[in-house]
Order: C-alpha cells, then structure tokens, then sequence
C-alpha cells in the first residue's frame, strides 16, 4: 500500500493533508483503498467531517475539482492538464476541470522581497526607476508585479512564489506513488498509464516551474513568427532575469474576454480571429513547437488589430513526423477522407493488443462520413477533434501528451475564435495552409533534401554493418546470443500439425493397401470372393473407404463449420 511505499517521513504530513480533503470532499472509501486510513490515525490528524455531509451533495466532477483545488497548485495544474485530455475524461469531467484557476492570495511584498533581492543583485527599488508591490496577478507557482527599467519601458516581473519548489516536489513524489498503487489495485486503470501520465505531467510542471525557461519559449516563438507582423510576443529583459524571476515588456492591451471593449474601441472582430488562428496554426503545422494554452487570458488585443500572446510557461512540441500524421488526421478530416482519419488514429494508438483494430477503424470511418455533404466552411474542426478522442475513450486508449496538448490547443483556438467572431470556422483558416505545407513538402529541393538525409541515415548504417556484425558474431561465440521466438495461436498451430500428420500416414496406409492389393490380384490360389482373390479385394475396399475418409478431411479443413472451433 501506499503508506509501505513511503521512503521516510518527509511526506507524511502532506499526506495527512490529502488524506483529510479527500475524505471532506466525500472520498473516504478512496482514502481507504489507498492505503491511507492508518497513516491518519497514527498522525492523528484531525478531519472535518462537519463539513463532509455538506459537499458529498455535489456531483463527483465538482467533488474533484474543489478537491483539487484545496490539493495546491501541483493539483490544480494536473487537473488544468487534464481539462484538455478528451481522451481520458467525459464531457462532464472536461467541463468541471475547466473551472479550474490557480488563482490564490498574493505573498505579502516582504516574504518576497528578500529572494528578489538575492535574484536581482539588489534592492529592486534600485534595480528600477519603478516598482509596484501591489501585484497585477498571483497564481500558484507565480505574481506579476509592473515596474518601469531606467530608460522608461515599463515591464512586468514575474517572480516564483518562495517555498513551491518543495511543495510541488511532494506532491510529485506522492503523486507517483498513488498512480502506481491505483495501477496495481485497479487494473480498469493500466490502460490509461496512469504512472506515465503522472511522470509526463511532472516534466512538464517542472518546465513551468524555471521562468527563464518561459522566456526561452516566448523567443524562440518570437523567432518563428516574425514574419507576421500583426503578432506581438513581448520582448525578454535578460539582464533581470533568473530561474525564479524573469522580466518582460508590459502588454497594454484589450484582454482576450473583454468583447465589450474591443467593440468600444473599434477593432475588427473578424480580423482578429483569423489572425490568432493563422498564428497558432502556423506555430502547430509549421513550426512543430506552440502555445499549448491559448485561451483569452493568454492574449491582449492591441490598436490596429494586432494581437499579443503572453505566458509560455506551458508548451507543446511536434515532431517532424508528427507534423506529417498531423497533416493527414487535419486534411483527411476537412476533405472527408475516413481511411486517412482513421490510419493516422490507429498509428497514434499504438500496439494496443486489447484493441479490436477493425472495429475500431469502422466506427472513425462511420464518423467522419457523417459530416459527408457538410460544407467545409461549416465544420468544427475543434468539435470534430474532440469527438475522435471520445471514440478513442470508449475503446480506452489514451493518446500520448504531445497529442493531448495539439488537441486541447485547437479546441481553445476554435472556442476563442467562435467568441470573437460568430462566423468563425477553424477549417476556412486551416485548409489552406494546410494545403501550402503538403504543396511545400513535395517541392523538388524538399524532395532533394529529404531524400538526402534518408541516403545519408543509409550510408551511415551501412558503414556500421561490419562493426555491428563483427560483434554479434563475437557474442554468438561466447555464447551471449538469444533467440527468442514467439508464436502466437501455438495450440492451434500444433493440431493443425497433427491432423497433416494424420492424414500423410493415412495416405501412406492407403498407397499400401494399393500396391499390395495389386499384388495380391497377379497371384493365383487363395480364397475367391466374386471371382477375384477375397485379400486383394478387401484391399481395394479398404483403400477407397480410406480415399473417401481422406477427401473428407481435406474438404472439412477448407470449409470449417463454426462448431469445429469450439
């Protein structure tokens, strides 16, 4: 159980803590079959069960998510993740996680003030000509405070709040462990890999966790998109930031759900939303590396229908080969082609050997020929999306987390782009560049080019064949070599082996009788039976019954009856 797995007692109290919220929120019997029960009487912690009447009225979605929500910030953003993952949850866990927010109160100014001095190299009130200790924002790992440098550009500084590196690396820690044990205690579970999830879900909030690294992100995008000037990523201030602080240029903008307001000051609606989807498609279909988080709090609409995307902490990368089964899931959808659909889907899944491949590709194909004769200018791509990973659900296979980000990216890119724009459809912006990528693929020098690096992996594992060969042999000799064989059906196989057995030896028996017969017949004397010698005719009787027991079972074996599988 959980608590055996426990290194030491560095944990306990945070789980205690658990322990306590999940029973308040009406998990008791989860907290039980974790293994938790004892670990709480021996801290002797004290439950709330006043309160435990009171939410078990909720829904099981609410539950978690206030859960969650009390949990800290780890807990928040694993539930934030798994908002996105349709693959995973239903629609009514999707909807629930997405009230989640990691907004909690700010740290007061002077618990913070001595690690942005050791960061900074100084008093900040130096460090800037301005400096504002009321924050703009605080979330869970981070605030925002704004302040001005001494040539005048007023920025933002974000700053990690002190003490959640040790927070969030509990709960990691007990986060691994309750994925392993609730993969042993409830194998409806190992399909979803829970103790994979959580360990790619730990990268990724580690990643969030060093801000410089945001910062790297936001560049690197900046980069990738310069040649859409309507696009605004704010610039890094490297002198001033760290690990834990970074500072960047302060947007002042319309944010992404003030709709009101960008109506007030004149913006076109409609520019804008084809302008953030030609970004984030670009970004997905082109540069393989993008904003995983696009919602409106992650955009600023700006004067002159520009827009400005903020907060990179969370990422999605793609490789050059994702990009291609991308292409293929998109165009196959828009253009109604089900078999490209459903092969790219059946590749993503992987050797799942639960898996009943064939119906599953019948039910991908029986989707998309419902949207058959629907404008392309009136599919959802975002809802489209969703609704493949529903079918993936219900035949519980879960899609790796690059994935799950690129999916969660178009279905917020879809609902940001429908807000601002009723008319708003993903696939009149997608098709085309869909359509400039695949055309740009298939250019002589990227042919040139492609097929240059596929002749040089070539040559590269030809020039190591001897190398490779010589050591095998070397291994074979020292008796290092294995060779493992498995075949599948090994039953069925060996009966089919027997019945040929059978019936060669049968043939044999009759090829016998035959000859012999035949001799019998050219001998005079003997018994006669219808004016023929009895032994030689008992032979050919004998021979024809084993012909026909022959044929028989040759025709059986190439038409079985059902009941023969039994």
């Amino acid at each position: 159980m959980l608590i055996g797995a426990l290194d030491g007692a560095r944990d306990l109290g945070r789980l205690n803590e658990i322990a306590g919220v999940l029973i308040r929120h009406g998990f008791g019997d989860v907290v039980r079959r974790l293994g938790m029960g004892d670990a709480l009487a021996r801290a002797g912690h004290v439950l709330h069960w006043d309160k435990a009447g009171a939410l078990a009225q909720l829904d099981p979605p609410a539950q978690v998510r206030r859960a969650l929500e009390e949990l800290g910030p780890a807990f928040v953003k694993m539930g934030q993740i798994l908002a996105g993952r349709a693959d995973l949850l239903g629609t009514e866990w999707i909807a629930e996680f997405a009230k989640l927010h990691s907004r909690v109160p700010a740290v007061p100014w002077e618990s913070l003030r001595p690690q942005l001095r050791e960061d900074l190299g100084g008093e900040p009130e130096a460090v800037f000509a301005r400096f504002d200790v009321e924050p703009l924002a605080a979330a869970s790992i981070a605030q925002v405070h704004r302040a001005q440098l001494k040539d005048g550009t007023e920025v933002v500084v974000k700053i990690r709040r002190p003490g959640i590196v040790e927070v969030i690396e509990a709960d990691l820690r007990l986060l691994e462990r309750l994925a392993g044990v609730a993969e042993q205690d409830w194998p409806m579970l190992k399909p979803y890999r829970p103790r994979l999830l959580v360990r790619e879900f730990a990268r990724s909030l580690r990643r969030e966790l060093d801000l410089a690294a945001e910062c790297r992100h936001a560049e690197r995008i900046a980069a990738n998109l310069a040649s859409l000037p309507d696009v605004v990523i704010p610039r890094v201030h490297w002198a001033h930031t760290r690990e834990r602080v970074n500072v960047q240029d302060y947007v002042d903008g319309i944010p992404g759900e003030d709709l009101a307001r960008i109506d007030r000051e004149g913006l076109d609606r409609k520019l804008l939303a084809q302008r953030g989807a030609r970004a984030v498609l670009k970004m997905i279909v082109e540069d393989g590396f993008f904003h995983a988080d696009p919602h409106p709090g992650n955009v600023f609409y700006l004067p002159g229908n520009r827009l400005a995307f903020i907060d990179f902490g969370m990422i999605g990368r793609l490789s050059a080969r994702r990009r291609e089964e991308l292409l293929q899931l998109l165009l196959g959808l828009v253009q109604r082609e089900p078999q490209s659909v459903a092969e790219v889907l059946i590749d993503w899944a992987g050797d799942q050997h639960h898996v009943n491949l064939s119906q599953l590709e019948n039910e991908i194909e029986a989707f998309v020929e419902q949207h058959h004769g629907t404008p392309i200018a009136q599919l959802h791509l975002g809802q489209m999306l969703a609704e493949v990973t529903t079918v993936l659900r219900e035949h519980r296979l879960a899609l790796p987390a690059d994935l799950a980000l690129l999916i969660k990216a178009f279905i917020s890119l879809e609902g940001m782009g429908s807000a601002l724009d009723p008319g708003f459809h993903m696939t009149t912006e997608a098709l085309p560049l869909l359509r400039q990528v695949v055309r740009a693929r298939y250019r002589p020098s990227a042919l040139a080019k492609r097929t240059g690096q596929a002749l040089s992996r070539a040559l590269a594992v030809a020039g190591e064949l001897p190398h490779d060969l010589s050591r095998l042999l070397r291994r074979a000799r020292q008796g290092h070599v294995q060779v493992a064989i498995e075949v599948a059906h090994l039953r069925r196989v060996s009966d089919q082996l027997n019945r040929a057995a059978d019936r060669v030896a049968l043939a044999l028996v009759i090829a016998a009788l035959i000859v012999g017969s035949s001799i019998v017949m050219t001998v005079g004397g003997g018994p006669t039976l219808l004016g023929l010698p009895a032994f030689g005719l008992i032979g050919y009787v004998g021979a024809g019954l084993g012909g026909v027991a022959l044929l028989r079972s040759m025709w059986r074996s190439r038409h079985p009856r059902d009941d023969d599988d039994d």
